[in-house]
């Protein structure tokens, strides 16, 4: 094997390793986004935590959080609750700093 085919499997690990991350990272960011939508909904921890599973799965509609932006609004918007998109983004931007930090210190 040469210098070169070794690079070049260096980097393939690396991107797939990385690829592996952000995967966890979304699933973690979803997760977290239906743990607080629930509690913006007061459900209880059952119901929290099946809603949180209905999170990753809506995740998997679309590349990007705007599937998951969506399903919030509306879930919001069908009990009543007055949440802004905006402050739906803001939420899901800043849980994703948090399932990054979450998923890099395991």
């Amino acid at each position: 094997m040469t210098t070169f085919d070794e690079r070049e499997r260096a980097f393939e690990n690396k991107f797939k390793h990385d690829e592996e991350l952000l995967f966890k990272i979304q699933v973690r960011r979803a997760k977290l986004l239906g743990l607080w939508a629930a509690e913006q909904m007061r459900f209880e921890k059952p119901e929290a935590e099946a809603y949180a599973k209905t999170m990753v799965d809506a995740d998997f509609e679309e590349a990007g959080h705007a599937d998951l932006i969506r399903k919030v609004c509306a879930d919001f918007e069908a009990r009543g609750i007055d949440v802004s998109r905006h402050r739906v983004e803001k939420e899901a931007e800043l849980l994703l700093q948090v399932a990054r930090e979450q998923i890099n210190n395991q």
